[in-house]
């Protein structure tokens, strides 16, 4: 059992914490991968600053709508962490998510958490590389049902990168708590230690034992083993 005192808010990631990082790779991004050259080009003046977003990132302001298309497909192969893509990614799946094409899976040890230390009066947030409109998504239609109702914000790569200490020091300046007092969830030990460096208290969740020679001195499986006082 991890107990941790002094929490008042909890900041937690998505994908390999709250939910399985195969509903991710195997069911949203081969959606949003086959669906992206049409999407592009029926909503082409609704995504043009983010098209824009992306000529900038690459450095080629003439590159033309299908080229763009194929840049927009090797980032989603690459896992590419750009808040452009993101964005896009997150309005396609919001057209599966509202058409019933899948729904977002959410551990149930998660869920009996999040809504523990709601009803316990701690803050929620969600941190994720997702665009927040995305992350929306996944909790709104959830296989648990809408589970945005346990949140009070979400924060995406707007703020920064998940790997940078000045993150979180943007985090908990906008949470108004000090910094002992917000704990950040992730699968992801970089990230951790970015946000130990800005001061918070971290849990790893090791869902997979992706993490066995990892020493971490909080480190868990399940939310069911996380007691905030």
């Amino acid at each position: 059992m991890i107990r941790l005192d002094g929490v008042k808010a909890v900041v937690t990631d998505i994908e390999g914490t709250t939910s399985s990082i195969s509903f991710v790779h195997d069911v949203l991004f081969p959606y949003a991968r086959q669906r992206m050259g049409d999407f592009v080009r029926s909503h082409i003046d609704q995504i043009q600053h983010h098209l824009e977003s992306v000529r900038d990132e690459i450095g080629e302001p003439d590159m033309t709508a299908h080229e763009l298309v194929s840049v927009l497909i090797r980032w989603i192969d690459e896992d590419r962490k750009a808040t452009p893509l993101k964005a896009i990614q997150g309005m396609i799946w919001k057209e599966g998510f509202e058409n019933g094409d899948f729904k977002g899976h959410v551990y149930p040890d998660a869920v009996v958490g999040l809504k523990r230390w709601h009803d316990a009066g701690l803050k929620l947030y969600v941190y994720s590389s997702g665009s927040i409109g995305a992350q929306k998504l996944l909790f709104g239609y959830s296989e648990a049902g809408d589970l945005n109702r346990f949140f009070s914000g979400n924060f995406d790569t707007i703020t920064g990168g998940k790997k940078e200490a000045e993150s979180y020091r943007k985090i908990t300046a906008e949470l108004g708590f000090e910094a002992q007092e917000i704990v950040f969830l992730s699968d992801v030990v970089s990230e951790l230690e970015a946000a130990e460096a800005a001061g918070l208290q971290t849990v790893l969740l090791d869902r997979g034992n992706e993490h066995p020679e990892t020493i971490w001195p909080n480190k868990t499986k399940t939310f069911d083993d996380i007691q905030l006082t």
